[in-house]
């Protein structure tokens, strides 16, 4: 059976594809990364803001246009959208798909495909998502073999009052920290792998829900004692500012091979805001981790996320958040406009902001973080940075795509090499000779 397969959203989401890739691999199914002349075609969805829902839609739309042309027999569509939409019948709106799976059946898909495949249409979806991978589970890399993803636990707790990932992806629930390391290990079986990247809607709260205790710092510390040749960076996404401890920052410090990378999501530094956000967190809070982390760790490089045009947010309030960013001078930046999520406490809120405003506060904020990004691109110059190949493609000038310690694969930017000379997943110094707002160019020494 010739299946294709295609990937929406975060990294969370890539991996729950590597684990249905894994089942379909272990049943004897052929998996390609192109959907058109398949057999049958599963897109893995997501729907976490309106945006996401409407690639979500378009992408599922692209392929009744290739069934509709013979090109593919039949469609399933896995993951955030049906677990969110199944009870609105979406399944009646949308015939031509074959099948709806949540986030919880994965490990279900032979099973659905023998459904399809008997004409039967297969609407499955758990009304509570409980699933949650281990090493064992049969799992393929979709991400270049020298990078992998590691899941260390699902579902959210925090009840921000714009998301709907609790809905979505159930409650919070850890994976035992001997379940990762054993992932890790069968990873690194493949001797190409340099990096592994720790994700989970929330990685600060790891542990607290079966341990009593935050346990990320220990995690960190355990794997970086792994005695893996080949694995020279530990990164950790999704961090929450509410649940930092000092013991973290100095397992960064004093473990080389965890990256000095914190991605720190703050979505605004109002008090007003951040409260009816329910972040659970203050400005004077945020200002205290963030004076902590770079005491303990000057080299550290921060990321962050922000969220304007929240409901009641006035522009003193986006002032205030302008002014913090341009204060603070983030190494990385990522912004959103607030979506308006039915299912949401937030959606009821009153003073919504007009789409103008909300994108007029996005462009500012954007625009004064280009500044700061093209004047640390400036300071690279003439510098000697380690970088990893991520790609070699087809041009002259710079054939190389590569990132340094301070890039996160596929969110953050990218050093372009020119010389070719070099392998996917080798470590190599370059010289840099040039910058952009959020790259920047070397030469290979």
């Amino acid at each position: 059976m010739n299946i294709g397969i295609k990937s929406l959203g975060c990294p969370k989401n890539l991996v729950d594809s590597e684990v249905i890739c894994g089942k379909l691999l272990e049943k004897g199914h052929s998996i390609s990364g192109e959907v058109e002349n398949s057999d049958i075609a599963i897109i893995n969805t997501c729907s976490f803001i309106e945006d996401a829902v409407e690639e979500s839609i378009s992408e599922i739309m692209n392929l009744v246009k290739l069934k509709n042309e013979g090109k593919i027999k039949h469609i399933i569509v896995a993951g955030c959208l049906p677990q969110r939409y199944i009870k609105d019948k979406i399944d009646r709106e949308l015939p031509e798909i074959d099948a709806f799976t949540g986030v919880s059946e994965l490990l279900e898909i032979d099973e659905i495909i023998q459904k399809i495949l008997q004409n039967n249409k297969v609407c499955k979806v758990r009304e509570k998502p409980d699933y949650l991978y281990n090493h064992n589970t049969p799992r393929i890399l979709l991400t270049p073999g020298h990078y992998a993803y590691v899941k260390i636990a699902e579902g959210c707790d925090n009840r921000c009052t714009y998301c709907m990932i609790p809905t979505l992806r159930g409650p919070y629930r850890s994976r035992k920290m001997e379940d990762i390391i054993e992932e890790v290990k069968n990873l690194s079986e493949n001797k190409l792998l340099r990096e592994i990247i720790l994700i989970a809607q929330d990685t600060t709260l790891y542990g607290y829900d079966i341990y009593g205790e935050y346990k990320l710092a220990e995690l960190l510390k355990q794997l970086s004692l792994l005695k893996i040749d080949s694995l020279k960076w530990i990164r950790v996404l999704y961090t929450h500012p509410a649940h930092y401890f000092e013991e973290l920052i100095e397992v960064m410090a004093n473990y080389p091979k965890i990256c000095p990378y914190l991605d720190i999501p703050l979505q605004h530094i109002n008090d007003k805001i951040l409260k009816r956000m329910n972040r659970k967190i203050s400005r004077d809070e945020i200002k205290k981790i963030i004076d902590k982390c770079r005491k303990i760790l000057p080299d550290l490089v921060l990321r962050t996320t922000c969220i304007v045009g929240f409901p009641e947010e006035t522009e003193k309030d986006f002032k205030e958040l302008l002014d913090y960013i341009q204060e603070v001078r983030f190494d990385k930046l990522g912004a959103f406009t607030y979506s308006r999520e039915k299912g949401t406490p937030a959606y009821h809120y009153s003073h919504q902001v007009s789409a103008k405003t909300k994108n007029q506060r996005m462009e500012s904020l954007m625009l004064a973080q280009q500044k700061i990004s093209k004047e640390k691109g400036l300071a690279c110059l003439g510098k000697i940075k380690e970088i990893i190949i991520d790609e070699i493609v087809d041009s002259k000038e710079w054939p190389t795509i590569g990132r340094s310690i301070t890039d996160a694969p596929e969110i953050d930017g990218k050093v372009f090499v020119s010389s070719n000379k070099v392998n996917i997943g080798e470590f190599v110094k370059v010289k840099i000779i040039d910058s952009s707002e959020y790259d920047l160019y070397g030469e290979l020494i």
